[in-house]
């Protein structure tokens, strides 16, 4: 198991690559902490873990506010005694819209969400991490962190963001053994791309535009997650990881 005795906190692990990294992080022994704001699919996905018979809790948590986040935290030490791993992987898209059309506060919705999100995981999880001697933080970014897309001016503003600021976290916690690191998918099978599919045309060009010409699932992301965040990954920091079917090359 290469997350035997490991604490782990997985924001937006209600459903999608959070909800299967979850799965797949308890199978690997550890002891999983999901926060989310959807109460409902948190829960579910809590309980899946549990029937297992492996230790798992959820906390409704809005990752944009700083005192839930410092709430879950604290959370996943009391129960569990320390906080080894963190997937900061709370996300969500924006109107398709052009820039100079986006209201100001799906732009603010978007990046509080997507960014703020992170570095408030970032600021709550260190000093835990710090106490037991080190940790993984991994961030979700994107394929579109990295390139354009028109209209997602938002959702490719704070994904960038967030391979900046996993760059300054690892420069900054790196000799207190913390290793901070992103993911960057592409098109994963999740409700994240449900308005894509709406659009019979576009999603058949959408769909097939990397190098395996077809959409990723949330499994293969969160084994890429669990390869960061175990010992295997004991010399990778400020990277970001790729998981994009060769999207970038296409």
């Amino acid at each position: 198991m290469r997350l035997a005795g490991k604490v782990a906190v997985i924001t937006g692990g209600a459903g999608g690559i959070g909800k299967a990294t979850a799965m797949l992080f308890a199978d690997q022994g550890a002891k999983v902490v999901i926060g989310d704001y959807n109460s409902e699919a948190g829960e579910k996905a809590a309980h899946e873990i549990r029937e297992k018979n492996l230790p798992c809790l959820f906390v409704k948590t809005d990752v944009t506010n700083s005192d839930d986040v410092q709430a879950l935290m604290k959370t996943a030490v009391n129960e569990y005694g320390a906080l080894d791993v963190l997937f900061n992987n709370a996300g969500v898209s924006n109107q398709s819209v052009k820039i100079g059309e986006m209201d100001t506060d799906e732009w603010d919705r978007v990046v509080d969400i997507n960014l703020k999100g992170v570095f408030l995981g970032i600021k709550h999880a260190v000093p835990f991490m710090i106490q037991s001697g080190g940790g993984s933080i991994i961030n979700t970014s994107s394929v579109l962190g990295m390139k354009g897309k028109k209209r997602m001016g938002p959702y490719n503003a704070s994904k960038a963001g967030v391979i900046a600021l996993t760059k300054n976290a690892a420069l900054d916690y790196g000799k207190e053994n913390i290793r901070v690191n992103a993911i960057a998918p592409g098109v994963i099978d999740t409700s994240i791309i449900d308005e894509w599919r709406k659009d019979e045309r576009r999603w058949e060009i959408y769909s097939k535009s990397n190098a395996l010409a077809r959409i990723g699932h949330p499994d293969e992301i969160a084994k890429a997650v669990l390869f960061l965040a175990s010992d295997d990954a004991s010399y990778v920091t400020a990277a970001t990881l790729l998981v994009d079917g060769g999207t970038i090359t296409f």
